[in-house]
């Protein structure tokens, strides 16, 4: 039995643009001390992973390369000709492995803090995998977030999964105390996920073994792959197993998936910031700020950011703009 970490690799981080593009995402840029969000969640995972998988899509391969040699680690590589969503990609790490391994299944972009607190609670997940379950594993919430979706616990046992809250819903999940962020992240042996996916959604296991049995070297077919439906693991498995169970764990996490997540990261790091907590990202030309607080400017070659911090998840609409008239900006 080997402990194998799948990294998930195939995000395009829209809502970081203009930072992340579709040529390079936020999980590859190095804005952490010269690291990447991918470096740093393959080193922390060596602590409890022998092996690493990594899924990505053609686009990203050879960022995934050049980051794996930087970690100085071999690893398997499957590359998606198109995207099919994370219960296919789930299930090609599945397939690639025997069917006892037990599987890690972390995105390759969130920021984690406290390795040690990290290690227990993959130990802790390694454990019930090895009976048989399928874990998940749930932030504790710090503040009444809007853009997670939430676990509802009791011990380790799930009572539901919630998707992303309004401000309200949110709130009450605060003050009820049994709700867990849903990190995203997964533990259980190769076999037991392919069975729960095959009782649950046999086309998308059915479709994704034969696309896995007609790969070459880790390449997936493209006409094979489209006939796959794009089901994320969680509405496929996690929602509707019942061998679920949770581990809450005590790390600091964050998805980064935002300019006000990354804000807050950098301004807790100790980034430069104006009398009024307003930033710069991307530039040493100076910047000044007038009757504004918390805003962000973010500096690209070929296209400036400027954003109120609570407001980031407007970023978005720019993106979907920007995609509707198929804008070389998103490249």
């Amino acid at each position: 039995m080997n402990i194998v970490h799948v990294l998930l690799s195939g995000g395009i981080g829209s809502r970081l643009w203009p930072l992340s593009r579709k040529h390079s995402p936020k999980q590859y840029l190095g804005l952490f001390d010269g690291k990447s969000l991918f470096e740093m969640t393959v080193q922390r995972n060596q602590q409890v992973a022998e092996r690493v998988i990594v899924v990505g899509n053609k686009d990203n391969t050879h960022l995934s390369h050049k980051a794996m040699v930087s970690c100085g680690l071999p690893y398997k590589n499957i590359v998606e000709a198109t995207p099919r969503n994370t219960a296919a990609a789930i299930a090609f790490a599945a397939f690639s492995v025997d069917p006892e391994d037990i599987l890690i299944v972390t995105p390759s972009d969130h920021m984690i803090d406290g390795d040690e607190a990290y290690r227990r609670a993959m130990e802790e997940g390694i454990e019930k995998a090895k009976e048989g379950f399928i874990v998940t594993f749930g932030i504790r919430p710090t503040r009444p977030e809007t853009g997670y979706g939430y676990i509802e616990f009791d011990g380790d046992e799930v009572k539901s999964f919630r998707e992303k809250p309004n401000q309200d819903t949110a709130e009450d999940f605060i003050e009820k105390g049994n709700f867990l962020w849903n990190s995203g992240m997964f533990c259980f042996q190769a076999s037991v996920f392919l069975e729960e996916l095959k009782r649950y959604e046999p086309v998308v296991y059915e479709r994704a073994l034969a696309v896995w049995e007609a790969s070459k070297e880790g390449f997936l077919d493209e006409d094979l792959s489209l006939a796959i439906p794009s089901i994320s693991v969680d509405y496929a498995v996690m929602e509707r197993s019942k061998k679920i169970r949770v581990v809450p764990t005590s790390f600091d996490w964050s998805d980064l998936g935002s300019f006000e997540s990354l804000y807050d990261y950098f301004i807790d790091s100790g980034y430069p910031k104006d009398d009024q907590g307003n930033i710069v990202i991307g530039t040493d030309i100076f910047t000044g700020f007038v009757g504004l607080k918390r805003a962000i400017f973010v500096h690209t070659k070929d296209a400036f950011l400027i954003i109120q911090k609570e407001k980031s998840q407007d970023v978005k609409k720019i993106y979907n703009m920007l995609e509707k008239h198929q804008s070389k900006l998103l490249d």
